[in-house]
């Protein structure tokens, strides 16, 4: 009796293909990401702001590739949110949450150096959100609950998400973190990350100076992120100071704000 042959299933392997496909793609590093950021239609304003965000190193530290969908949480005017979807590129998609207006009792916090950048001019303007959008189709704009920041269609599907100098917002604001940092940890993919930067307070005060000092602790941060699940990756030391006392808004003497940068990953 001949044997016939059994059928050969090709879902997991092209699933294990796809896969190996995805972890073959090399992430930005600093080179490129430097490439990035010198593109020559980038605004004035955001090039003001790249003197005190350092975007090169915030996007090498994001390990961004091309084909990520990505979500950039309290996304205000969207400078991070238009960094990350240049890394993405044209295969990649990225989501700009904001809050509904009635939600937002103050605009976002803006991250501050050793000295305040020029308000906007029109020889220098940061473009808003809208603005942003329609240049890039593959960046969308969403307004939602920051309990609830990504959208029903993106659920289980983020390879990144950001939080950049707000988290520190949450506090005066009244936001139940948990329930955010719950949300992310379901939004993201297996193996997806979470990145949140903000300024730098003092060890003990939590977020208590949150509509003060428009600081945070970072042991804090690191807790509460930890108790929705995430496991501690890393974190990036180049916006660090240790010189400032962070006992004020705006050190004295004048000196740039020590920030730092937290990566978190779903296991």
């Amino acid at each position: 009796m001949i044997e016939r042959s059994r059928p050969i299933t090709l879902a997991p392997l092209l699933f294990a293909a796809a896969l190996l496909s995805a972890c073959a793609t090399p992430t930005v590093d600093v080179h490129q990401a430097q490439q990035i950021i010198a593109s020559p239609d980038r605004a004035p304003g955001d090039r003001i702001n790249d003197l005190r965000r350092k975007p090169a190193d915030i996007l090498a530290f994001l390990a961004v590739r091309p084909g990520m969908t990505a979500l950039d949480v309290s996304a205000g005017r969207g400078y991070t949110s238009e960094l990350l979807t240049r890394a993405v590129g044209p295969t990649g998609k990225v989501y700009a949450q904001t809050a509904p207006r009635r939600e937002a009792a103050r605009p976002p916090a803006q991250p501050e150096g050793a000295a305040a950048p020029p308000p906007p001019t029109p020889a220098s303007p940061m473009p808003t959100l809208a603005e942003r959008t329609t240049r890039f189709p593959n960046l969308i704009a969403i307004q939602r609950p920051f309990e609830d920041p990504a959208p029903p269609e993106a659920e289980g599907k983020l390879d990144l998400v950001t939080l950049m100098f707000n988290y520190h917002d949450f506090g005066h604001l009244g936001v139940d973190r948990a329930r955010t940092n719950a949300a992310i940890y379901k939004a993201l993919k297996p193996g997806g990350v979470y990145v949140i930067a903000d300024h730098s307070g003092r060890p003990g005060t939590g977020i208590s100076e949150s509509g003060t000092l428009h600081r945070v602790e970072e042991a804090f941060v690191r807790r509460e992120v930890e108790a929705a699940g995430f496991r501690f990756a890393g974190s990036g030391e180049f916006l660090r100071n240790p010189a400032d006392p962070r006992d004020r808004n705006t050190p004295e003497p004048p000196m740039p704000k020590d920030e730092f940068v937290l990566k978190f990953v779903k296991p």
